[in-house]
């Protein structure tokens, strides 16, 4: 099984997706880990990704997890996935991926995203994220509300996932 963690910066995604993957015993990618450098040092000043920078990230991204797929090795990746069009981008290399969408209230987000000190991505970057966010359609995936514990996030994720016939066991 093939799973993308999506959602917006502070919504949880990288928390939740190495607590899934541990929990399955799959393989866990981190999609930050694909940014091109400049990407960063964008992100790092504060500067909104267009759809032209996010498009060697997401095509890197791609590569690995045709991969993964190729090999059948389940996984849980993380990825921002914030409009349709990056998700079907992901999908068309990679079909089958199921996207789990974080969401998170806008105070909570930049409560948490105060809080790291580890992370390139700042709040100043989360009102243009939500300005940019496209919630799922029933056919790509889930969307979970990630507010609470993370065990008990995992939880509903792998219930929900076993209830529409994914197996997350």
């Amino acid at each position: 099984m093939m799973v993308v963690i999506c959602g917006v910066t502070g919504s949880g995604k990288t928390s939740i997706a190495l607590q899934l993957a541990y929990e399955l015993g799959w393989h866990y990618i981190e999609g930050d880990d694909y940014h091109p450098v400049v990407n960063i040092e964008k992100m790092r000043r504060g500067i909104p990704l267009s759809d032209a920078d996010r498009r060697p990230w997401l095509d890197a991204l791609a590569h690995d997890l045709t991969r993964f797929a190729k090999c059948r090795l389940s996984f849980v990746a993380t990825c921002s996935a914030l409009k349709r069009d990056y998700r079907d981008r992901l999908r068309s290399t990679v079909p089958g991926i199921v996207f789990i969408q974080l969401t998170v209230a806008p105070d909570m987000l930049r409560k948490r995203v105060e809080a790291r000190s580890n992370h390139f991505a700042g709040a100043n970057l989360i009102d243009s994220q939500l300005m940019t966010f496209e919630a799922l359609s029933a056919d790509e995936g889930l969307i979970i509300e990630a507010t609470g514990e993370i065990e008990d996030i995992v939880t509903v994720i792998r219930t929900k996932l076993n209830n529409e016939g994914m197996e997350a066991d």
